[in-house]
């Protein structure tokens, strides 16, 4: 972070204290000669520069104290780490690859961490979330795009949630999977009607029923003792052997790195209230970034156990001919056999319990990033529990179509279908954020460094090619070898290869389009914020 003494020159104008209902922390200014402002950018919904703070003496609180008050949104988005899709690909990863593919979820948390925290330094500093962002940057036909691929993202993150649901009241009512999938809009009413009694209380429930799984995994590690030489060069030799390894690993991915994640967390920093000034925002951002890291730590040490038993326990030598079989067909509704070594009859119930804890604490990350994606591209506001029906009814359809024709296999498998979803979807929630947290138009002196724009970049780049590479060679693989007739190969060719060149200049679009909207209002500066910035 810089100093705010750098003045942006002429690219910023000066806006009238009244326009926008009061702060003018934040405006969106088109560079052309008609500088007309957006609708969603004159509303007054910056709230967090608007709200009067915690009395006078907010900057003096005691470092933890802050702290304190800031935590919450990185704790929130990490419950997304810990869904039913990514205990899905953990347990299919460690199954079939052994350790071999923990180097992804490294990777993967610590790219999450870097773009959640580039993610709540936008939000921050902005005043804006991504998808207002969004909104006022890109032409209207790329806006609405943008909008249809966040909401496709946000039904394939609903998907695992739906199963991972319809899995749990299977293994404790023992009904069939599609009953389940039925029954999980009932189960949303019903986490809706709670939320009457605090959505702090809520969370915090959930939260505590889903690391009873995450501790239920660490005592099964314990148990099974997973070789330390194996972890490590798992995590530390990136290797793609066996079939369908990059397959996996790109599902793996695209479950731990969740493109509405990036929207939700840019826009849940706003609830908290900081101050317009350098110090404020400085404090903010490093808080931020505190929270982010200690809670994706505690997502990735979950997802390193889970994989890890799922491959000690797979993997094994004297392993027994029934655990053999439901190794070879694992999937979350059968993966309590894993724990019964620490649980031993209630492994099931247990196990089942919190899978359904799982299920729903991602159904709140869902429902408030479909709300502020819905907010920000169109500035329409719908109540939660419409949303969250509407979005969860369009979830249910293919996964009770699945359930029905391939029963729990399939099911589990359109978990993996979802996630791989997810992560191609990815680029175009992640290209706009880079862009905008690295932009002095967006961010003024708060863009991100050289050396983050460069890591986040290659990151970036490197998992944007990975899905292509993948997308290209398993399409043309299944071409070459699948029993359809020729001319049935060439009209699937003649869709495919045009929607694959479609994606591929999207991205080329979004990366190079140059930026021409100036959204950065330098904050007020004081004598005493001007000495403390960090």
């Amino acid at each position: 972070m810089g100093s705010l003494q750098q003045q942006q020159g002429g690219d910023v104008a000066v806006i009238p204290q009244s326009w926008g209902g009061g702060s003018n922390r934040i405006a969106a200014l088109n560079v052309e000669p008609d500088t007309t402002t957006p609708q969603s950018f004159s509303d007054n919904n910056s709230k967090r520069f608007n709200d009067k703070h915690d009395g006078p003496n907010h900057d003096q609180k005691p470092g933890w104290r802050k702290f304190l008050s800031f935590i919450g949104p990185g704790f929130l988005v990490s419950l997304a780490y810990l869904d039913p899709g990514n205990l899905e690909t953990d347990l299919q990863a460690g199954a079939s690859h052994g350790y071999e593919l923990l180097w992804v979820v490294l990777i993967g948390l610590v790219f999450a961490l870097i773009i959640q925290s580039l993610a709540a330094n936008l939000g921050v500093s902005t005043g804006k979330h991504l998808s207002e962002l969004c909104k006022a940057e890109y032409p209207r036909m790329v806006k609405y795009c943008l909008w249809i691929l966040a909401e496709i993202a946000v039904i394939a993150a609903d998907i695992p949630e739906v199963i991972g649901t319809a899995f749990g009241l299977n293994i404790l009512f023992n009904i069939p999977v599609w009953v389940g999938v039925l029954l999980t809009g009932l189960s949303t009413l019903l986490l809706l009607g709670l939320q009457r009694y605090g959505v702090r209380k809520l969370e915090m429930l959930i939260a505590v029923l889903v690391f009873v799984m995450a501790g239920c995994f660490f005592g099964e590690m314990s148990y099974v003792k997973p070789p330390a030489s194996g972890v490590v060069k798992g995590m530390f030799v990136p290797k793609l052997n066996g079939q369908g390894a990059t397959g996996d690993a790109i599902a793996l991915l695209g479950a731990l790195v969740m493109p509405h994640n990036l929207f939700l967390h840019s826009a849940l920093v706003l609830s908290r209230k900081v101050p317009n000034s350098v110090r404020g925002v400085n404090d903010a951002c490093r808080y931020f970034l505190i929270e982010s890291g200690i809670a994706l730590f505690v997502a990735f040490l979950i997802n390193v156990a889970v994989v890890s038993v799922s491959a000690a326990v797979c993997t094994t030598d004297n392993i027994s001919s029934a655990n053999q079989k439901r190794c070879n067909d694992l999937n979350l509704n059968s993966a309590s056999f894993l724990l019964q070594n620490v649980l031993g009859k209630s492994s099931k119930a247990l196990y089942a319990v919190a899978l359904l804890a799982s299920g729903q604490s991602s159904t709140i990350t869902g429902t408030y990033a479909g709300q502020f994606i819905m907010q920000g591209f169109l500035n329409l506001k719908m109540k939660k529990w419409v949303r969250n029906i509407m979005t969860r009814c369009i979830a249910i359809t293919p996964s009770l179509v699945v359930s029905i024709i391939g029963g729990s296999q399939g099911a589990g498998r359109l978990i993996i279908i979802a996630s791989m979803i997810l992560s191609f979807e990815l680029p175009f929630a992640l290209i706009p954020l880079l862009k905008f947290s690295s932009s002095s138009t967006k961010m003024g002196p708060y863009k991100n460094s050289i050396i983050i724009i460069v890591i986040s970049w290659i990151l970036g780049i490197g998992i944007i090619g990975i899905n292509v590479y993948y997308l290209i060679t398993s399409f043309v693989d299944w071409l070459i070898h699948n029993d359809v007739p020729k001319v049935g190969n060439v009209f699937i060719g003649i869709i495919v290869f045009p929607l694959m060149a479609i994606y591929i200049i999207a991205v080329i679009y979004l990366t190079f389009r140059k930026d021409i909207v100036v959204t950065y209002v330098e904050p007020q500066k004081d004598e005493a914020a001007d000495t403390q910035v960090v």
